[in-house]
Formats: C-alpha cells, sequence, structure tokens
C-alpha cells in the first residue's frame, strides 16, 4: 500500500512564490512565461522553476441527452489543435464554449447549446469541474448533462461571425458508445461525460 501522508492537507497557493511573469504572446489566448519557487515534500524550497503557461478563459461543457429516445447530441468541427490529426482534424465532440466575463457556468451551457446545436435544455445536471491540462494550461472545464428532446435537431449550425462550420449529429447511445470504444470520441469531455452517462442513463430514462 502506497503511502497516504499528507493527501488530506496539500500545499496551497501560500506555499508557491511567484518570481517573475512575462506576457510572451496575446492572441486568441495568451502565452506567460513564469518563474516560480514552490515548497518540496522532503522540506525547504525549490530553485528556480521556468515553464510556459497556456492562459486562456475557462469553458463549459454539455453532454446533450435525450432520456425519451436514448440518444446524444455530438456536433463535429475543425479543430486547430488537431490538425497533424493523421485520421482527421474534424472532431465529433460535445457543445462546449467559453466562459465570458459576467456569465455563469450555466447560461453558457444553454447559450452554447443553442448556438451550435439549436437544442433548448431542459435540466442541467452538474458533472466535474476540471484542469484538462494543468501542467502547461490554466483553463478549468465545468462540465453537465443537459436532458433533451431531440427531435428534429441535425443540420448545420454556429456562429458566422465567428466563422464556426458545425454539423449536428443524434445518434443513439449505443451507437455513441461503439465511436468511443472506436477512439472516434477522443476528448476529455466525451470520455468523461459518456463514462458518467453509461453509469446513469437507466436512472435518468426512469425519471422521464
Amino acid at each position: 500500500m502506497t503511502d497516504s501522508a499528507g493527501i488530506d492537507t496539500p500545499f496551497t497557493a501560500d506555499d508557491v512564490e511567484i518570481v517573475a511573469r512575462e506576457y510572451l504572446y496575446e492572441g486568441f489566448f495568451r502565452l506567460d512565461k513564469v518563474i516560480m519557487r514552490h515548497r518540496r515534500f522532503e522540506g525547504g524550497w525549490s530553485g528556480e522553476v521556468v515553464r510556459e503557461v497556456h492562459h486562456r478563459h475557462d469553458a463549459v461543457g454539455v453532454m446533450l441527452y435525450d432520456p425519451e429516445r436514448d440518444a446524444v447530441v455530438l456536433v463535429e468541427q475543425i479543430r486547430a489543435g488537431a490538425l497533424d490529426d493523421p485520421s482527421t482534424p474534424w472532431k465529433l465532440e460535445c457543445v462546449a464554449g467559453l466562459v465570458e466575463q459576467g456569465e455563469s457556468a450555466e447560461e453558457v451551457a444553454r447559450r452554447e447549446a443553442l448556438e451550435e446545436s439549436g437544442c433548448e435544455v431542459s435540466d442541467l445536471i452538474f458533472l466535474h469541474t476540471y484542469y484538462p491540462s494543468p501542467g502547461a494550461c490554466d483553463e478549468k472545464v465545468t462540465l453537465f448533462c443537459g436532458l433533451i428532446d431531440s427531435q428534429g435537431l441535425g443540420g448545420l449550425h454556429g456562429l458566422d461571425e465567428e466563422q464556426e462550420d458545425i454539423r449536428v449529429h443524434v445518434v443513439s447511445f449505443q451507437r455513441a458508445w461503439e465511436l468511443l470504444t472506436e477512439g472516434r470520441l477522443d476528448n476529455a469531455m466525451c470520455l468523461i461525460g459518456f463514462h458518467w452517462l453509461a453509469a446513469e442513463r437507466a436512472s435518468l430514462r426512469a425519471r422521464r
């Protein structure tokens, strides 16, 4: 059994010293160079550690699920971070968007569901808040399951002013799970959301 000493008393932000911070680039996102020192588990302080941090808005994702039809809504769009993917840079994902100043996570979830898929969410169920890649990025993601009526959904969506080109798919849970096991749903939101839904969908269907 591994040593769990200290797991309930973690270090805090007070155990880090920011020596310097430099803004390297700012565009759609921002890149910072950070020089820091931090307390060590064995005691004392580290030397200076230099890291680049990708700074971006927090995000919200919504797993859109129709319990009546046992169907999910996925959106497909090109992703700049996947341009070198040997299969395709077009990714199947949950509806998602960035949090603007003054918005709550719930407001973002409902807004993005409407903008990206033309879908109105009835109930929102909170799943998790997590860091997708804390070694290099400060983004936090809040993930919901949104209960919907998927009848009539599909087609092309997205905001023209943001050059969004989004194709909406309504698929059975079984087919979506096949896509996941085939590696087609290869992003954290889908993996987390679908594993949660696999455990909870029977109770969600019973509620309806």
